[in-house]
């Protein structure tokens, strides 16, 4: 299955599924930053971390390692305040140690 098609699957999942909702910017993002659509539900379903409360607008940050990207930290953060729960933004972070 191609990228593209992967993708469209994925934001449909999560329209669906009532667990999560992407926002415009983190689908913006993650295609910008060419960040799988498979590390976001590995990330969801299994962190590494999971820091709730994470931030002043009480978002919680899913974090996760990921081996194909060179071991860089992927951090998503999540409106959990929302139903369904929104993906607000994801990124790689430099600063995860």
């Amino acid at each position: 299955m191609s990228d593209v098609k992967y993708f469209d699957v994925l934001v449909g999942y999560f329209r669906t599924s009532g667990f999560h909702q992407l926002s415009d910017h983190a689908r913006l993002q993650m295609q910008e930053r060419n960040i799988q659509p498979s590390w976001l539900t590995e990330i969801l379903s299994a962190p590494d971390r999971l820091l709730p409360l994470a931030d002043p607008h009480g978002n919680t940050h899913y974090l996760k390692q990921i081996p194909e990207f060179g071991d860089r930290w992927l951090r998503v953060i999540v409106n959990p305040t929302v139903e369904p729960q929104r993906v607000v933004t994801i990124f790689f972070d430099r600063r995860v140690k």
